[in-house]
């Protein structure tokens, strides 16, 4: 009989163990004004993350997107205390204005509950130091989650140029962006604070700059630059009153340099980059199409061309992703796409390229 009780109570720990691997992370989805919401609306059911709940004033909003992606109204809260008195989450996720992120990370950060932001961190460093502080304070990992981090080029471009097959790097140039808020369709609860210098941080040069930034910080292993130009301008006054919506900005480093071509202006919507070695260049397309040219003699050179399989989970999902980082399965390497520390820079980055716009010179970076 006592054998038959070991045994059935180690069957009974082997099998908690296997639930509790398998039980979904609860995410609470905070604000839907940002259309990378649908991203996490969307995402097709497994044993990774939940939606617990989701916060959203605009009750016509979150009819339309709960209706779309069938979910109940039920999971809809209209404050973020509301929520708290309901729901428990592991985790929320922030998709409303950049400028509702410090806010965000101030209610949540106090009860132990991991915060990840869309894209940039913040509006600027003053916000960014203080949910900086709230993070550390209360021991949560604070995320920020771009597009990019789930290329498989952006990643094969780092493997290659730190196996030495292009040489020394040189210089950067990233590219991000589209045709416009307005010229893409972007709906109006979105338009609102996307072009809004307070809510957004700024035009093109936040929403697009903070790509070039975050991949060059990741790339220099948080190096920071020793210092920042850039230009802005405004060439659809007419859609983006308030804001800029062409930017280039330059980050020079101490052995390289990094181009960043932040636009509300191209033609066609981009994210790419070419990264530049003393022997060849690597060119991430797009997201699959990757190619990388050696150089021969003057202005000849080979090139070899790939379409790149997605990555494996969760390195192609930022809610497994962090889900994964939450339960301890993966631990964030320094300076890492999402990470904390690569994305104060980040912002740091973002506040000195508007202010070098401004002065119309350099400023430096210490």
């Amino acid at each position: 009989m006592k054998r038959l009780i070991h045994l059935l109570a180690c069957c009974c720990i082997v099998i908690t163990t296997a639930m509790a691997q398998h039980t979904p992370l609860k995410i609470a989805v905070i604000g839907l004004t940002h259309t990378h919401v649908h991203w996490i609306l969307g995402r097709p059911a497994d044993d990774k993350v939940v939606i617990v709940g989701i916060v959203e004033t605009n009750t016509d909003l979150a009819k339309r997107y709960t209706q779309q992606h069938g979910l109940s109204m039920d999971l809809v809260y209209a404050s973020m205390d509301e929520l708290i008195q309901k729901v428990k989450p592991d985790a929320v996720t922030a998709f409303g204005t950049i400028y509702d992120h410090l806010e965000v990370v101030e209610k949540f950060a106090p009860l132990g509950i991991h915060v990840m932001v869309e894209k940039p961190l913040a509006v600027n460093m003053t916000h960014a130091k203080k949910m900086q502080a709230l993070a550390k304070k209360y021991g949560i990992h604070l995320l920020t989650n771009y597009e990019t981090t789930w290329y498989p080029t952006v990643h094969a471009a780092v493997e290659q140029l730190n196996s030495d097959s292009i040489g020394n790097l040189t210089q950067l140039v990233i590219r991000d962006g589209h045709k416009g808020p307005l010229k893409i369709g972007v709906n109006k609860e979105f338009l609102e604070w996307l072009t809004d210098p307070v809510k957004n941080g700024g035009g093109a040069i936040t929403d697009f700059g903070c790509y070039g930034a975050n991949i060059a910080t990741w790339i220099l292993k948080g190096e920071k630059p020793l210092s920042v130009i850039a230009v802005k301008q405004q060439l659809q006054k007419e859609n983006n009153p308030e804001v800029d919506d062409e930017s280039t900005i330059i980050l020079t480093y101490k052995n390289s340099k990094a181009t960043i071509q932040a636009s509300w202006n191209w033609p066609i919507g981009r994210k790419d980059m070419e990264v530049y070695g003393t022997k060849g260049v690597i060119y991430a397309d797009t997201r699959n199409d990757f190619r990388i040219r050696f150089a021969e003699g003057y202005d000849g050179y080979t090139e070899t061309k790939s379409k790149l399989p997605e990555r494996p989970s969760p390195y192609n999902d930022p809610f497994a992703f962090f889900a994964a980082v939450i339960n301890k399965e993966i631990t964030l390497p320094p300076y890492d796409l999402s990470s904390l520390e690569n994305n104060m820079i980040v912002v740091e980055i973002l506040d000195a390229a508007r202010l070098a716009a401004k002065k119309g010179k350099a400023v430096r970076i210490k």
